[in-house]
């Protein structure tokens, strides 16, 4: 009896050793794979499969009709587009006129059917999303304090915060948002993802500020995942599930999205969301209609306006920003987009009605030159789908 115990707990150690292995392995390919997403003979691919790579949850469609996005007569492009597209490793390119698709293009043998990573445009998914919630009645007021919807803040960096603070990248909260650095805080955040930590935790344990919050304007990623958990506090409930109900079932997507999760399935808001391109186009199209799709109110209008306002204190030679939204620094009323690195675009010009979806995969999308390149090329699309 005594010898079968032993061998009992020795196969039970065995057991509980390989399953341990095992898991050890899955954080270990996951912190590899994450290491090499922005290999240059890898991202490309990377950035249409991140399922494949990190933690994630399928959402879904919803179950209406997809809505329609008709052809309109093709625009002519400028001259000195495919150079630009070639230069900046574009992946695909989706133009909208009026609502018709005027221009789509896929590069880099990519499809229209590939879920491609937002990055940073998913904050201004996150954006209308919260104004949805705003208008619900979840969140009484911007100028509340973060820490009455998300308490587990409360005497760390964003003690002092208000919503509107947050929205406005305006924290003043001490975040390092250097790419290239290995250990910048957003790449702390990345390995956070890939070993399957907790988001929340990594938020609690920011202590620093570098200014009073509302004083100064510097793009911190963490700040949107806070706005997720002000979201996820007002409401109880999590953030796919919102979205799923409150925008990807109205828009009629095409494909059902997915969003990257943290170990304990919390949605990387600040950058996690995968949708195709016409899907952006789709979403594009909303927001330039104040709110409205397919005759329905998606959004409220005023919301629509306020977060495409330029309203965060930058200084006269930054972009502009509103709520989780950029405006170019001589932007037009009704010109602003989404952003995200290595080149993602959702480009919005309502006066002209021209919606611009642009993926890639370029390496020099943080230089300033290049940046105003691709306003400049978004703008001279705009002029030449006006026949100018």
């Amino acid at each position: 009896m005594i010898a079968y115990l032993l061998l009992l707990s020795a196969l039970l150690l065995i057991t509980g050793s390989a399953i341990v292995g095992f898991w050890k392995w899955v954080e270990i390919k996951r912190l590899l794979a994450a290491n090499a997403l922005f290999k240059p003979d890898r991202i490309i691919s990377n950035f249409s499969n991140m399922g494949r790579i990190f933690l994630h949850v399928e959402m879904s469609r919803g179950n209406g009709p997809v809505s329609p996005l008709p052809e309109g007569p093709p625009i002519p492009m400028p001259s000195s587009y495919d150079d630009w597209a070639k230069a900046r490793i574009v992946t695909s390119m989706l133009i909208l006129k009026r609502g018709n698709i005027v221009h789509e293009t896929y590069y880099q043998s990519t499809t229209a059917d590939d879920r491609r990573i937002s990055w940073s445009i998913a904050k201004s998914y996150l954006s209308v999303l919260f104004g949805i919630l705003v208008d619900e009645g979840h969140i009484a007021s911007l100028d509340d304090p973060i820490i009455k919807y998300a308490p587990s803040l409360k005497g760390g960096a964003y003690d002092r915060a208000t919503v509107r603070n947050v929205l406005q990248m305006a924290s003043g909260v001490t975040f390092d948002e250097d790419y290239l650095s290995f250990n910048s805080d957003i790449n702390r955040m990345g390995r956070i993802l890939a070993f399957g930590g907790k988001m929340d935790e990594f938020a609690e344990g920011l202590t620093g500020n570098f200014a009073a919050p509302g004083d100064i304007w510097q793009y911190t990623s963490i700040d949107t995942h806070v706005i997720g958990m002000v979201a996820r506090g007002a409401t109880g409930r999590d953030i796919p599930d919102l979205m799923t109900e409150k925008l990807i079932a109205p828009l009629g997507m095409e494909h059902a999205p997915s969003y990257l999760t943290d170990g304990v399935g919390v949605a990387f808001v600040l950058g996690g969301l995968n949708i195709t391109t016409r899907d952006y186009a789709r979403f594009g199209q909303m927001v330039l209609q104040d709110g409205m799709w397919q005759g329905q109110r998606v959004a409220p209008a005023e919301w629509i306006a306020a977060s495409t306002t330029p309203s965060a204190p930058t200084q006269p030679e930054e972009l502009g920003y509103g709520y989780q939204w950029w405006m170019p620094m001589d932007a037009a009323p009704g010109e602003f987009m989404g952003r995200g690195i290595y080149g993602q675009y959702l480009y919005i010009n309502k006066n002209a009605d021209v919606v611009i979806v642009t993926t890639a995969a370029d390496q020099m999308f943080r230089e300033p030159v290049i940046i105003a390149q691709n306003i400049n090329m978004f703008r001279q699309i705009v002029a030449a789908s006006e026949g100018e």
